[in-house]
């Protein structure tokens, strides 16, 4: 991630905000030298910026990104040590989990661009994320454990992403896993060279706006609901959203399209 242009300027602010004419947003990890831990002000901007890219009924992805040699080390453990309260420790962690289920209540989909460590809760950001790249040379842990921390919340996304036994072996071992690794436990979905980081995010992007945004939308609320459903009433559930997104234009003029052997008209449409 090359933000060189206002490196200057912006060297003091923790989470950089982007957003493009096509309505891409890119949030990035800027506090390269403490490896972008999630200090409490750095869930606090995470958070207000979030907040903004919901109230933005133009948005059509968020990539999250970071600077440096790591994607994102997990939890500020100074910070955490420096104030040894229970209280102060469930705050910091509802604060956290408020921001993750952020990401996920998001309507529009959010990609990791992984091009470094992540570990703890940098490895939970990229889990709760609903897609991500990685570079080859990435590697992923949720090793709180061996500070004697288990890693509970980074847990709930990430067996979320792998099977049960692979996910308990990272939680109890502490042990790293390299970003192919990570790829066929289906933590990341794609893994390229550093040269085709940014490549291969783009083509996600490009693959996303070619889509309407409000069949995306509905989709991606119903895909995490049902998920946490037995399957009777993921079945109900999936066929009244699929209903409701026949009854969008979008999905008139498409269905349409596919019948006339044309491409959808989704710009007259949207």
């Amino acid at each position: 991630m090359n933000t060189s242009t206002d490196t200057a300027s912006l060297a003091d602010t923790p989470v950089l905000h982007q957003r493009d004419a096509r309505g891409v947003h890119t949030l990035i990890l800027n506090s390269p030298k403490s490896f972008n831990v999630l200090s409490e002000a750095v869930l606090s901007e995470l958070q207000g910026q979030l907040d903004v890219i919901a109230a933005d009924g133009d948005a059509r992805a968020l990539v999250i990104a970071a600077e440096g040699k790591a994607f994102c080390a997990g939890h500020d453990l100074k910070q955490m040590k420096a104030n040894p309260r229970l209280g102060y420790y469930q705050a910091l962690f509802a604060q956290c989990s408020k921001m993750m289920l952020s990401i996920l209540k998001l309507p529009v989909p959010v990609i990791a661009r992984v091009q470094g460590l992540a570990t703890a809760a940098g490895c939970q950001l990229v889990a709760q994320c609903d897609l991500a790249v990685a570079v080859d040379t990435a590697r992923f842990g949720v090793n709180g454990i061996d500070v004697g921390l288990f890693c509970a919340t980074p847990s709930v996304p990430l067996v979320r992403n792998m099977q049960p036994k692979q996910a308990m072996e990272m939680l109890v071992t502490g042990g790293f896993i390299t970003a192919a690794e990570a790829q066929a436990r289906g933590l990341v979905n794609r893994v390229v060279p550093a040269d085709r980081l940014d490549a291969a995010v783009d083509e996600l992007v490009a693959a996303i706006l070619s889509k309407p945004r409000e069949a995306i939308a509905a989709g991606k609320d119903l895909f995490y609901r049902q998920r946490e459903l037995g399957i009777e009433a993921a079945y109900q559930l999936a066929g009244q959203a699929m209903a409701c997104n026949m009854m969008l234009d979008v999905a008139q003029e498409g269905v349409q399209a596919f019948i006339d052997k044309r491409a959808p008209a989704w710009r007259q449409v949207l």
